[in-house]
């Protein structure tokens, strides 16, 4: 074992805090699309993803998916690692890790990156489910959608299990499935999840009828930048040193989001005669989508191509919820679940050396719709089992009564913003 190599350590260490960013990033992107009457509760969804998913990893979550031993590629002994056991030990008294990872930097702060991303994962979710669902049916969803669904996609792609470079689907195929930060993992896996939820638990009153507006942009661009910024960890950080592959996952991923941004834009203008703040801001978000699953595989070139083929695809793919009746209300399964697909599948087109146009070989672009397949199946049966549960017991949803005047004050009993205070304010200077 070699010795501490402080790069890497403080790169990781940074990364991770860059990803914890990406959810508050979320939240203020999610909060300012929904309704001035449902926003605290959009942030309130946003911490629970936060602090429910940090007690489940330290738990058992960080066993399940990286420390545990493999049960059939598919999870981690859940026990081996249980509170952390197998990577912090303590020494006179203070707390540190118990060993090194392949790029010598401590266990601890591996443990400290993974857990952002399935907190960013859990609550990309929330977009789906806005405006309607109950913070106590959140919050044990929470807990067991990380138990049963994401540590274990998250073992079967990055620690060797089935979808994994060296797992039997790439073995059987003879091309190694590649995801570099989460195209499976994230963005297919909370989109199938929150599709699955929003068949069970109905649309909200009103779905189309009535507009359901944002209430306040700015917040959503503002979310959209952060999340570019905290894209950096998710993706630069993937190379998991302080190396060229992270600097060119910076670059890639940049790329690709500019020109998500301005295809999804052009897109608009052709459809509608705009460009606006909303369509930029979901651009950027599904080129960065896009991007994550090859950010160390494809060309500059590539990149821009995938980000624009994401930008219109996934503008196009947004309007299929009127079309097919299904009420995800912040186009999750729009942005997330076409743009990772889409960036999971161009790996086998673009992916230098072994993509269809980049290498030649058609077995890259095999491997890469099997594993996005095979992610599917299992986030739809497990979501479907937990939420199916959920509703038949506690159930999802606050009553109609609540959701028309305001789920803010049902579930949390508070507003955002006090209309009343600030008109009778008025009322006073102007007399």
């Amino acid at each position: 074992m070699g010795a501490i190599d402080s790069g890497n350590t403080a790169w990781i260490l940074t990364s991770a805090s860059l990803v914890f960013l990406m959810t508050p990033g979320v939240a203020f992107f999610y909060g300012g699309m929904v309704r001035a009457k449902a926003v605290l509760n959009m942030l309130m969804l946003e911490a629970a993803a936060l602090s429910v998913t940090m007690i489940v990893w330290t738990l058992w979550g960080w066993s399940i998916a990286y420390a545990g031993s493999d049960i059939g590629g598919i999870f981690g002994d859940p026990a081996s690692g249980f509170l952390l056991k197998d990577s912090m030990v303590a020494q006179d008294g203070v707390f540190t890790a118990t060993g090194l990872n392949g790029n010598n930097y401590p266990v601890s702060v591996d443990v400290a990156f993974q857990v952002a991303f399935a907190m960013i994962t859990v609550g990309l979710i929330c977009g789906a489910i806005a405006e309607r669902v109950k913070y106590s049916t959140w919050m044990i969803f929470v807990a067991l959608w990380v138990t049963f669904d994401y540590a274990p996609m998250a073992h079967m792609v990055w620690n060797g299990g089935l979808l994994s470079a060296d797992g039997a689907i790439s073995k059987a195929i003879g091309a190694a499935a590649h995801d570099f930060a989460g195209g499976t993992v994230v963005h297919i896996n909370a989109a199938v999840a929150a599709l699955i939820i929003v068949l069970i638990i109905g649309k909200r009153k009103g779905f189309g009828t009535q507009p359901f507006r944002p209430h306040n942009v700015p917040f959503v661009m503002l979310g959209a930048f952060l999340l570019w910024f905290g894209w950096f960890g998710f993706n630069a950080g993937s190379a998991f040193a302080a190396n060229g592959t992270a600097g060119y996952a910076w670059v890639s991923t940049s790329a690709a989001t500019a020109a998500a941004m301005l295809s999804w834009g052009f897109t608009e203008k052709i459809r509608s005669g705009h460009y606006t703040a909303m369509g930029a801001a979901s651009g950027m978000v599904a080129g960065l989508v896009a991007i994550t699953p090859a950010a160390d595989v494809v060309s500059p070139l590539w990149a821009i191509v995938m980000g624009a083929i994401a930008g219109v695809l996934t503008c196009l793919a947004c309007g299929l919820k009127f079309k097919f009746g299904y009420d995800d209300s912040l186009d999750v399964v729009g942005v997330h679940g076409v743009g990772g697909f889409t960036g999971t599948i161009l790996i086998g087109f673009f992916g230098e050396g072994t993509g269809l146009l980049a290498g030649g070989d058609w077995k890259q672009l095999v491997v890469q719709l099997v594993i996005a397949l095979v992610a599917i199946l299992y986030s739809a049966v497990i979501t479907a089992i937990i939420a199916f549960a959920l509703e038949k017991t506690i159930g999802w949803r606050v009553t109609e009564a609540q959701e028309v005047g305001g789920i803010d004050l049902a579930d949390q009993g508070e507003r955002a913003y006090d209309f009343a205070g600030t008109a009778s304010s008025v009322l006073k200077e102007v007399k």
